[in-house]
């Protein structure tokens, strides 16, 4: 089994902090989801997160004007230039503090990033190859506090700055000799944001107190005067043009410093702004702090959001409100615009919302909203197309893998969710949580259709499902118990005693109705339901067990125990045949808090979930770590190493202690530093009455809380603090022969193609293992032979010619043709590929879900056209004549014959069947 596994996407978390991006055509949302950067295409209804991650949790992204290149920003001031097309890293830069916004030149050519007190103008990257992307051009001097927001001019002369001292300044992004810089006031609060008219210098800002100022400029932008340079600059500037060389990187750097209130002599003959109206969003008495806003140019459009989650749409300049909704109770953090106008794009950051509204019919194009608290499990359907969630917060959350998005929520359950399971027919999901029940939900009409419950109140911490679908059992945490139930009635069955320690984990043998649970009593039971659920064996551990898994032929039981082991037994003989010392592979990091290291604190660190891969050769391990490891199960070796984040405004994730942060009063990390900004707390005062006592600023402490191998052995997936991570096989082109020999080469292939020598093209293509190659061949055969080449081919290739089919499948349009080779090769080695089930069942499994998403999508197509031909059926016979008095939905006219059907289609003499259409 190959382990070239990658980072593929991200599901579970669609919004974080930082600001939202519309692509160039407004067909795609880009959102910052911690580290990473995710991209929803609400066209095609996909998402996809970039295969980047930056140090911290991102703080802005800019978006060039052609949408080919993107700058991602982080907390800590390191940057990186992605390019969208390639989806990789060109270049990294740290800007050496806080960037606030990062905005490009509608040009192109400039970009502007806010930091500190300052504003920093530096030249885009172009399309040659540079040894410097950021070329550092001006920095702008003036405002006094933390820079906020920045606007562009249309034609890119000049731009904005807002500031938290609650002025707004303009600066060139040339030396005008009629502009002078200086600050704009009227406002009582720090600036949210500021906006230029479209071909303009006017200007809006609003501030935080919910006020809008509108400036009015009197000189258009073309009245603009470069200013000419003088003196010794001048004879610089010759000197430099006629050497022709490329200075260093400061040298070309300017300085550039702003007055607050200018003399009177300086501002004759300059730009002058005047404030001509200023509004208010909230009514008289009330106070709503405005939190984000955007502007579309082109129709005036202003959208602004507040701390309570209402947003505001404004028509400009007369301020005409166009409408006001509600979409959270949580503030908005940030707003976008498409190209268009008619999407807008809101994120939440308190809930990890992010909703896409178009306002005009008033209707969601997008909303999706993450756990609110961690995830604690997931599992995959059988044939691999959703992933199920459980969480903290008490949902249940079904994703389609395909696509990427939630789309269903389950809210039945009044507390943490602390197991998620599917059923065999993979339309049933079987959750525990810690109210004290369990629920049975069907995917078909999206409903709790079973809720099990326990005679005694007690908090469930684990479920789980035989393979008939029939029996329920959860374990109990509190009266260290095993429940069991029965799907059909609903009605307890059995009661479980004789552990002596809460339920860890539970997990039925999928060949045989024997079910496995793990306990914190040091011991393993395994329970026989055919012998009315007695004890048949009882594995005694050496420390409390945390996970129990069986291998999917269910001849070999995983337990992972307290001391950071792994130990598999035989369940027939119960015998331990193996075990894998894990303590030195967790490698957990340290806490902030932590006095003593990462190497003893490890001791305390143990694996929590386990997962066996789709071959049973190879088993997944993850716990209190941001590590997780596959062993290889025979060999007792360790086979790979994920490093899941590597973000460090997580908790646990430094292996040595900061020093810096030690000081002789205790560690500063005990000292909320983000008190009074804008997501941090507000320490009260004494005295003070206001105020919540117990919030607290804390960072998230990394972990894995559930890992899951998808039945068609392509992927993975793993819950963490982060969010769901899918980890699937690399797509790129691999050279991966098998028993190659020289003889073999692709013109020896395409000799025997035209010899019509098929089997044997097969066979060496296979060998040689190139896709392209693959695909020529076997859609060079003619559909008429399928069965005769399909008969010839030997046991070993049939495995391969169906994972190949299976993959064909998602990108392919010969969907007939590569549906007739998988029928013949099912129905001519059916019976040998029973034989080796365990064996096959991954690339069977891989293979339904190809066909099974093909099937959902042309069943709709198919019943969408039946019923508009029945359409176009009954109004082609109602032309000419009175409608008949029986229902439109009698059955002839849902049934029309088949003489109607040739009529209309051949053209019959039918009433006006006849006339074309």
């Amino acid at each position: 089994m190959k382990f070239a596994y990658r980072f593929s996407n991200l599901l579970g978390t669609v919004y974080r902090c930082g600001n939202l991006n519309f692509t160039c055509d407004g067909d795609s949302v880009i959102s910052p989801v911690g580290n990473r950067v995710t991209v929803f295409d609400l066209k095609n209804n996909k998402s996809n997160t970039l295969p980047l991650a930056t140090r911290y949790n991102v703080k802005c992204v800019g978006l060039s004007p052609d949408g080919r290149l993107a700058i991602i920003v982080d907390e800590g001031g390191d940057a990186l230039l992605v390019s969208l097309v390639c989806r990789s890293v060109l270049h990294q830069f740290h800007f050496k503090g806080s960037v606030h916004s990062v905005c490009f030149s509608p040009d192109g050519r400039k970009f502007v990033v806010t930091k500190g007190n300052l504003a920093q103008m530096y030249h885009a990257p172009g399309r040659k190859r540079e040894f410097n992307a950021f070329v550092l051009d001006k920095t702008y001097f003036g405002p006094y506090d933390e820079t906020t927001c920045i606007d562009w001019t249309d034609d890119s002369r000049c731009f904005a700055v807002g500031s938290k001292d609650m002025s707004t300044w303009v600066f060139g992004a040339e030396r005008w000799d009629n502009l002078i810089y200086y600050a704009l006031g009227g406002h009582k609060d720090a600036i949210v944001a500021c906006f230029f008219e479209s071909s303009s210098l006017d200007l809006y800002t609003l501030s935080q107190d919910g006020a809008l100022c509108v400036w009015q400029c009197d000189t258009p932008p073309e009245g603009l005067r470069l200013k000419a340079p003088t003196g010794w600059r001048a004879d610089l500037l010759q000197a430099a043009a006629e050497e022709k060389e490329d200075g260093e990187e400061g040298e070309e750097e300017t300085t550039v410093r702003g007055k607050a209130t200018p003399a009177a002599e300086e501002q004759q003959g300059k730009v002058r702004y005047s404030r001509l109206a200023k509004y208010f969003f909230n009514k008289e008495g009330d106070f709503n702090k405005l939190t984000a806003a955007a502007y579309h140019k082109k129709t005036h459009l202003l959208v602004t959001g507040f701390a309570s989650g209402i947003f505001h749409l404004h028509e400009l300049p007369e301020f005409n409100l166009i409408h006001s909704l509600s979409i959270s109770d949580q503030s908005i953090a940030s707003i976008a615009v498409n190209s268009s106008g008619d999407w807008l794009a809101f994120g939440c950051s308190g809930l990890g919302q992010l909703l896409v509204w178009e306002w005009q019919s008033e209707s969601c194009v997008l909303k999706q909203q993450g756990h609110f608290n961690s995830m604690v499990s997931l599992a995959y359907s059988p044939d691999g197309q959703y992933i199920v969630t459980g969480g903290d917060d008490g949902k249940v959350k079904v994703w389609n893998t395909l696509s990427g998005f939630c789309f269903i929520t389950f809210t039945e359950h009044s507390s943490g969710v602390t197991g998620v399971t599917f059923t065999a027919t993979g339309y049933v999901i079987v959750t525990s949580s810690m109210d004290g029940t369990v629920r049975a939900f069907d995917l078909h009409r999206y409903r709790n259709f079973r809720t099990f419950t326990s005679p005694r109140p007690t908090q469930f911490s684990c479920v789980a499902v035989d393979c008939s679908g029939e029996v329920v059992s959860a374990g109990a945490q509190d009266s260290f118990e095993v429940f069991i139930w029965s799907m059909q009635t609903g009605r307890l069955l059995d009661v479980l005693s004789g552990h002596e320690g809460p339920i860890s984990s539970l997990c039925f043998n999928p060949v045989k109705s024997v079910l496995a649970s793990a306990s914190w009593d040091k011991t393993v039971r395994l329970w026989d339901m055919a012998d009315s659920w007695r004890t048949t064996e009882t594995l005694g551990l050496t420390s409390d067990a945390l996970a129990v898994t069986f291998r999917p032929d269910g001849e070999e039981l995983a337990v992972a125990t307290l001391n950071s082991q792994i130990t598999f037994w035989d369940p027939e003989n119960a015998v331990q045949t193996g075990s894998i010392e894990g303590r030195h592979d967790l490698k957990t990091g340290r806490k902030e808090l932590d006095k003593v290291t990462a190497k003893h604190s490890a001791k305390g660190k143990a694996f929590t979930t386990l997962c066996y891969s789709a071959d049973g050769e190879s088993i997944l391990a993850g716990g209190m770590s941001k590590f997780v490891c596959i062993y290889h199960v025979k060999e007792q070796i360790l086979r790979k190493k994920f490093e899941i984040s590597c973000n460090l405004s997580l908790d646990a994730m430094e292996e040595f202690l900061n020093r810096r942060k030690m000081t002789e009063f205790g560690n500063l990390a005990l000292i909320d530093q983000d008190a009074g900004a804008e997501d941090g707390v507000a320490i009260p005062l004494p005295g003070v009455r206001k105020g919540d006592m117990s919030s607290r600023h804390f960072k998230p402490e990394i972990r894995v809380t559930s890992l899951r191998f998808s039945p068609t052995g392509h992927c993975w997936a793993t819950t963490t603090t982060e969010g769901l991570l899918v980890y699937s096989l690399d797509a790129q082109m691999l050279f991966d022969p098998f028993e190659l020999d020289a003889s073999i080469t692709p013109a020896r292939i395409r000799a025997a193609l035209r010899q019509q020598d098929f089997t044997r093209a097969i066979l060496m293509a296979f060998r040689l293992n190139e896709k392209k190659l693959l695909q020529e061949t076997l859609e060079s055969v003619p559909w008429d032979e399928v069965e005769v080449v399909s008969s010839s081919l030997p046991d070993l290739y049939v495995e391969k010619v169906l994972e190949f089919l299976a993959s064909s499948f998602e990108v392919s349009r010969h969907l007939e043709f590569y549906l007739i080779w998988t029928q013949k090769l099912l129905m001519v080695h059916g019976q040998k590929l029973k034989s080796r089930a365990g064996k096959v069942l991954p690339a069977v499994q891989f293979l339904q879900k190809s066909i099974q998403r093909h099937l959902d999508d042309i069943s709709k197509l198919c019943d969408w056209n039946r019923y508009n031909i029945q359409y176009v059926l009954a109004v082609s016979r109602q032309r000419g004549r009175k409608r008949p008095s029986e229902p439109l939905g009698s059955e002839e006219e849902a049934d029309p014959s088949d003489d109607d059907t040739l009529h209309l289609l051949g053209g019959g003499q039918g009433d006006g069947a006849a006339q074309p259409v």
